[in-house]
């Protein structure tokens, strides 16, 4: 549902299409008949492009290495009919619309068209818009900016070696901006999002508190009571400065649990009267 950008000069993979649409005005629609000597790497475009409409990262699972290569690891694009189309290249029509065309600073660059230098000047800046959104209480559109610089900085950890200096030296940024994420999604009650990140966080800082701390608090939530005490237990010995919180936290854990086990009881004792 969102029109795709071309940057003209950076010969995308289907380099074709800067061809085409270079040879056409604002507000027409065209339809090109390309021999498959131009289409070959259409399914592996098609495949990226599928994945950002699902809302997925195109280069989820990917090694650090080029499309082709991945496929050799992977065998499939995870697509069926784009699989055929590896394995039997076609001519193909395609049928363009030109919605506009912008001057080279006039527009908002997606992450994987940054530079190295863009993606690490961008990742401050999305960390002070979500800090701005956070004290306005727009909590859903300060997670979107954590995801996003996460996302440059993911991007750029894919070129380095795991537990190396460069790779450490990202991952230092990554964590707090995580951290941040998971508190928007508490606020927000995405409570098994919160589940889900700070598992992962941890299972690589297993001596995060405040990681700790965000996922006890989550399955407090969800009424995961020992998990939840044992997080909170782990905090406090992590991190004695945070003992007071941990008290207050265990205080009202267990009492929302008692007054969970009395509304319970009168449940299933009107349900056993009737």
């Amino acid at each position: 549902g969102i029109p795709m950008e071309i940057i003209v000069g950076k010969m995308f993979k289907l380099e074709i299409w800067e061809t085409l649409l270079s040879s056409m005005r604002a507000g027409e629609v065209a339809e090109f008949w390309c021999d498959a000597i131009h289409t070959g790497m259409y399914a592996l475009v098609s495949r990226g492009m599928r994945r950002i409409a699902e809302g997925r990262d195109p280069l989820e699972g990917q090694k650090h290495r080029c499309g082709m290569g991945n496929m050799f690891d992977y065998h499939s694009t995870g697509y069926e009919d784009l699989d055929e189309l590896q394995r039997t290249p076609q001519p193909l029509i395609f049928i363009m619309e030109l919605f506009r065309v912008e001057e080279p600073s006039a527009y908002k660059r997606d992450t994987w068209a940054m530079s190295k230098e863009e993606k690490l000047a961008a990742v401050p800046v999305l960390h002070s818009e979500g800090n701005r959104l956070v004290l306005r209480k727009e909590f859903g559109q300060a997670a979107a900016k954590y995801q996003e610089a996460v996302i440059c900085l993911r991007n750029l950890q894919a070129k380095e070696k795991p537990w190396e200096d460069g790779w450490l030296k990202l991952e230092s940024l990554v964590t707090p901006l995580v951290l941040n994420y998971c508190q928007c999604q508490l606020e927000l009650g995405e409570y098994y999002e919160v589940l889900e990140h700070t598992t992962e966080l941890l299972q690589k800082h297993n001596d995060n508190a405040k990681a700790y701390f965000k996922r006890a608090k989550a399955h407090a939530a969800v009424w995961n009571e020992r998990e939840a005490r044992e997080d909170f237990l782990r905090v406090a010995h992590l991190d004695p400065s945070m003992a007071a919180a941990v008290k207050k936290e265990l205080k009202q854990l267990g009492e929302r649990m008692r007054k969970k086990h009395v509304e319970d009881r009168k449940r299933y004792q009107g349900l056993f009267q009737q």
